[in-house]
């Protein structure tokens, strides 16, 4: 290794604040030879080491630390340990039966994503220089498992995230190893599910609302509730699980509407849970108009942004669902809602159902506020990793 990144002074920020990105415009120069993918030492302006990551030209993200330290070793056994110690934390704060086991930098793995359903890894790789160790870590963490008694059955890739192509990368999927049905059944807060982690979202399933759905339960029981943005209906299963009279899960794909279908039948809710595939934005003024109401909304739309440009047209988006929501919700009743876009910040998240609430006349009762669950860590410094913000409240006519 002998490439050495030079910052410019005053650059830097990000990583002198605990963060492990640098980027490309942040850099003074580069001494040495490298490639795309290799290992290079990170010096501020006037030398002081910085640490040690793998470079990137195609990438705006120029440089991701693996270690502040630079003399780390990165070897199998700076794996071992780095998934040793991923494994142990989930140990202690989740049900590992079906988990992320890898949240990215926020386990010091830059770009990598690993999560465990039931006896399967799905593995997705988003960043060049972690693609090149992709195979090892995935024996190692085997490895790492079957000390605990667990047996992975089968490994499949999901690197087919459009965010590969910002650096310099193919979309690629499949199996790594042996080919297996790659339907597989799961169990989280008692409800049973297929995950589809061949041809479902991202790697198959959203693992980082698991906490949020127990959530809801209790208010849920004997509740007539609507779940919008269901996908494979998981907040709908948890509000009939709990033992709501009548559950009503809306999303617009077809694919995941028949797969929410499936899932209720699984846990015999056939009869108490409904699935409709329509554009939950044309929906909810009908129901409106209808004169429906029910003591649950929920709301758990996809990101409306994914970029800082496209922000004042995502707030438009939350406030209109939001304040349409607000107006399905009985007196008295409870709205869940929620945002999973990094860009949109708790504080204006926050600002925009408040505001939703004012246009529609409504007061709103905090019940709690949470995060993604503790499988997907926040670490501070590095705000990427804080990107779910979730309410329930209790909506209220004005008095």
């Amino acid at each position: 290794m002998s490439a050495v990144v030079t910052l410019k002074k005053g650059e830097g920020r990000m990583v002198k604040s605990g963060g492990m990105w640098i980027f490309d415009n942040e850099i003074e120069s580069v001494m040495g030879t490298f490639e795309n993918g290799d290992l290079v030492l990170v010096h501020d302006f006037d030398g002081y080491p910085m640490g040690i990551g793998f470079i990137n030209r195609n990438s705006k993200i120029r440089v991701r630390l693996f270690s502040r330290k630079e003399d780390t070793v990165i070897d199998e056994a700076f794996f071992r340990t780095r998934l040793q110690q991923a494994w142990e934390y989930r140990k202690k704060t989740v049900d590992t039966s079906s988990c992320r086991v890898v949240f990215g930098e926020a386990d010091f793995l830059p770009g990598l994503v690993i999560d465990k359903f039931s006896d399967v890894l799905v593995v997705q790789s988003l960043a060049l220089g972690i693609d090149r160790y992709k195979e090892l870590i995935v024996k190692l963490l085997k490895e790492i498992l079957a000390e605990d008694g667990i047996t992975i059955r089968g490994v499949y890739e999901r690197s087919d995230a459009k965010v590969r192509k910002q650096e310099g990368m193919e979309l690629k999927k499949g199996f790594i190893g042996e080919a297996f049905d790659t339907n597989v059944e799961i169990v989280e807060n008692g409800v049973h599910y297929i995950v589809d982690v061949k041809d479902g979202q991202k790697t198959g399933f959203f693992l980082d609302q698991k906490y949020n759905r127990l959530a809801i339960q209790k208010l849920c029981e004997d509740a007539r509730v609507l779940d919008c943005f269901t996908h494979t209906g998981s907040f709908a299963l948890n509000a009939g699980i709990a033992g709501a009279k009548e559950v009503t899960g809306v999303d617009a794909s077809e694919l995941a509407v028949h797969q929410a279908e499936e899932n209720a039948a699984l846990n015999g809710l056939s009869g108490t849970v409904k699935f409709l595939c329509r554009d939950v934005f044309e929906l909810l003024p009908k129901l409106e108009e209808a004169g429906e109401k029910y003591d649950v909304v929920i709301l758990d739309p996809p990101a409306f942004t994914k970029s800082r440009n496209s922000v004042k047209n995502a707030i438009k988006g939350y406030r209109e669902i939001n304040l349409r929501a607000m107006k399905l919700v009985k007196n008295g009743g409870f709205l869940a809602t929620c945002s999973c876009s990094h860009f949109m910040t708790y504080e204006l998240f926050t600002k925009t159902i408040g505001q939703a609430a004012h246009s529609v006349h409504k007061r709103l009762r905090q019940v709690e506020f949470r995060t993604q669950a503790p499988d997907h860590p926040i670490l501070w410094a590095a705000d990427e990793s804080y990107y779910l913000k979730f309410y329930v409240f209790q909506v209220v006519d004005e008095m």
